[in-house]
């Protein structure tokens, strides 16, 4: 005798993929809020690039922070994520460009980088490095652009 798995009744249906992200989402952000406005402490960030996204890409009104880079640091046809806050690219040989890092489809933090492209790995948007205009979406904004200055070896970046 072959004994099949009991069916649910429609009352009882699981709830979809995207429900179940969509309050994951929520969560996580609730926490990740109550997070930041209890540890914050006016200090600077950890310096690391992380691969996390960040929310919903609204600072909140805070102004972004001014930070420095060795160009060193910064390969030629790529880039790298600064302090989870700026995309710094160098498409060309000493041509340097910055953007928020902040995919504006969903928020994740942008990551790959190709000598035309900065690619967002949540959902393949697609940017310019050379002024951070849609390539390809789900995207539709533009990343933000930062200005880049370049004395002594370092890369500053601050806020446009």
């Amino acid at each position: 005798m072959t004994v099949l798995p009991a069916r649910r009744s429609a009352d009882r249906a699981l709830p979809d993929r995207r429900r179940v992200l969509q309050a994951a989402g929520i969560a996580g952000g609730l926490l990740s809020a109550g997070a930041t406005a209890a540890c914050s402490s006016g200090s600077e960030g950890d310096g690391g690039s992380g691969d996390e996204g960040s929310g919903d890409g609204d600072s909140g009104g805070e102004e972004l922070p001014t930070v420095t880079v060795p160009v060193a640091e910064v390969p030629v046809g790529s880039g790298i994520v600064v302090e989870n806050t700026y995309a710094v690219v160098q498409p060309a040989e000493g041509e340097f460009h910055a953007f928020s890092a902040v995919c504006t489809h969903e928020g994740c933090l942008v990551q790959n980088f190709t000598p035309t492209e900065i690619v967002c790995p949540c959902h393949s948007s697609r940017f310019s490095t050379t002024d951070g205009t849609v390539i390809s979406g789900p995207a539709s904004t533009a990343l933000a652009a930062a200005v880049v200055t370049e004395s002594d070896g370092e890369l500053t970046i601050s806020p446009a």
